[in-house]
């Protein structure tokens, strides 16, 4: 299984090049028979869910839950998990909060647990209070997951 993980703030120029990119590297994992992990949201996951979908990669679309049941998520990416789902080959729930900062990186924590990749959308800046992509980084690569750095020549932020 293969992840990706980065900044929530790529500007849509750069998430446009992202699927593009994304796609030409995630074809060798299609053929290896792979599938590709994303937790439901805006931006990122979406170029990622739209280039796994071009490269004939699984995809596995991850859902907050509440007590079992799918928890409503935010306006702003309810249409983006609502694209995730129809791209997606399977749907899992996982018990977070999905308005909770602290909850959202437990969740992703643990899907990497469940990875043996994971690329990681970052420009090496550290973590703050919206953006947790060094951490992931680092708990990725102190778990033994193999991290690929990824950061198109070109790739901008709009630094919210």
């Amino acid at each position: 299984m293969i992840a990706v993980v980065g900044h929530p703030d790529l500007t849509a120029p750069t998430l446009t090049m992202l699927e593009e990119a994304l796609g030409r590297r995630l074809a060798g994992f299609a053929r290896a028979g792979r599938a590709g992990l994303v937790r439901a949201g805006q931006g990122l996951p979406v170029a990622f869910g739209r280039a796994a979908r071009k490269a004939g990669l699984a995809l596995v679309t991850v859902l907050p839950s509440r007590n079992g049941v799918p928890a409503v998520l935010e306006e702003y990416d309810r249409k983006a998990a609502g694209e995730l789902l129809l791209l997606s080959d399977q749907v899992r729930l996982l018990e977070y909060d999905p308005v909770d900062r602290g909850a959202c990186v437990g969740a992703d924590e643990s899907l990497l647990r469940t990875c043996r990749r994971m690329v990681a959308v970052w420009d090496g800046s550290p973590s703050n209070g919206r953006d947790a992509t060094a951490h992931l980084v680092a708990y990725a690569r102190s778990s033994g997951i193999d991290v690929e750095i990824f950061w198109p020549d070109g790739a901008a932020r709009e630094h919210l």
